[in-house]
């Protein structure tokens, strides 16, 4: 038994040395990390450059298109003209005219240029419908970045979480194993029984399981973690375990500037500009269109001789140029009603946009309220466990000292123990728990990317 503590406690301090080693993560660190490396934040990212590339002027319909043309054509004929019932001056039957590889060649080029000077504004409104496609995809990619950032301190709370646990049980096997050796002492010089061994030999094993299970719970969440930051999965890393929590005065004001800032109603607002836009883009329908046009053309043919009655021609070869501008103008005045449905459609889609935009407001006024609540709620029981551990330690002292002096037995010493483990542990799950649910509210007022972490 003896060679069996001397192994575990081996063991638990070499993990402790390579621990002193590993890396200290930094939630800084860690928020740089996933915004870099994250791939759904990555995806976000290209989502926004798509949506720029959209509403560039290239993609507005404001610059001219060019089109050019080059065209060849090449045939080869071998040809016999007969001359029937026809005879020459002397009465001779005209002889037949042949012409073998006869060679005919063209080519062409052209560059020809269209603009539309003019489509009723639809351009002009579709292109800053786009321009506001675009802010809304960066809204979109800031609250896919904020939900990440929430979920990697989820997992880097709970790494932070865990690690505080091994450290609590590291701790009460320890002194679990104190317990052992003193029992073995006192048995020794017959001042207890083989039974004190017995029951701090079991407490060494509840210990030891404990903290085995405490480590292979943070070992999963540090996996986790590696996983949101898209690192590699056996990356060794200490976290930060200190938690600072926002002033109360700076969170109300966050709170008074809530649906100004909140991303949600940010992005009901652009897609209320877009269908005001969509309005104006459909009622360009109702005027003409202009466009302008020109094409600068040049052709060159190489003929063969030809046929003309008794008589071949010699070939031909023929260069010419030509410029052509032209303008049009289409005015679709009667099109069997579409453009008015589309204006009706589009007014009403605008309409439901306003009725959605005062949905999430009431939403994310609840959702705050109730944020707040939790938030004030969980830093309560936070206080509460602190001032609990104080207590429990407090007892866990007294006890340990009257358990040396024999007027506890150690089961009475174990229960204090055992207290004072679940009053620490629950401390630091009140402690992360507070924390995150700051950080939900935080995220809900539209501030969760402009503090410090």
């Amino acid at each position: 038994m003896k060679r069996l503590f001397t192994l575990l406690l081996i063991g638990l301090c070499g993990s402790l040395a390579a621990r002193a080693q590993d890396t200290l993560l930094t939630r800084d660190a860690a928020v740089s990390l996933a915004l870099e490396n994250n791939f759904g934040i990555q995806v976000a990212r290209n989502q926004v450059e798509i949506a720029d590339n959209n509403a560039s002027l290239l993609n507005s319909g404001f610059l001219p298109t060019l089109t050019g043309n080059l065209g060849a054509n090449y045939s080869r004929n071998d040809s016999r003209t007969e001359f029937p019932d026809q005879f020459d001056e002397n009465g001779n039957p005209e002889p037949d005219v042949e012409i073998n590889d006869a060679e005919t060649q063209q080519y062409s080029g052209s560059v020809s240029m269209n603009y539309t000077l003019f489509d009723g504004m639809g351009r002009l409104y579709n292109y800053r419908s786009l321009k506001e496609q675009y802010r809304l995809s960066e809204l979109q990619a800031r609250e896919t970045i904020e939900n990440t950032i929430l979920q990697l301190f989820s997992v880097y709370f709970e790494v932070a979480r865990l690690s505080e646990n091994v450290n609590i049980f590291s701790e009460a096997l320890r002194i679990s194993r104190d317990r052992i050796t003193r029992a073995e002492y006192a048995f020794e010089f017959g001042q207890n029984t083989k039974l004190d061994i017995l029951n701090a030999e079991v407490d060494v094993t509840n210990d030891s399981i404990n903290l085995l299970n405490a480590k292979q719970q943070l070992a999963n969440a540090k996996r986790d973690l590696n996983v949101v930051l898209n690192r590699d999965l056996n990356d060794v890393f200490m976290v930060d375990t200190v938690v600072r929590f926002t002033p109360t005065p700076q969170v109300e004001s966050f709170i008074d500037a809530a649906l100004e800032n909140n991303v949600a109603i940010l992005q009901t607002e652009r897609n209320m500009a877009i269908n005001a836009y969509d309005i104006k883009i459909n009622r360009s329908g109702y005027l003409p269109t202009i466009g302008l046009s020109g094409t600068y053309g040049w052709n060159r043919s190489q003929n063969p001789p030809r046929v003309f009655g008794n008589f071949t021609a010699p070939g031909t070869n023929s260069i010419s140029y030509n410029l052509a501008l032209g303008a049009s103008l289409t005015w679709n005045l009667f099109d069997g009603g579409g453009t008015t449905v589309r204006v009706k459609n589009a007014k009403i889609a605008y309409e439901n946009q306003e009725l959605l935009q005062r949905q999430v407001e009431l939403e994310v006024t609840r959702d705050i309220e109730n944020a707040l609540a939790i938030f004030q709620n969980r830093l309560d029981i936070y206080q509460i466990q602190e001032q609990n551990v104080i207590t429990n330690r407090n007892n866990f002292e007294r006890s340990r000292e009257q358990f040396q002096l024999g007027r506890i037995t150690s089961i009475e010493f174990r229960q204090a123990q055992i207290n004072l483990l679940n009053a620490q542990t629950n401390k630091n799950l009140a402690k992360y728990d507070a924390k995150l649910a700051e950080l939900q509210l935080l995220q809900l007022t539209g501030q969760l990317l402009n503090l410090e972490f």
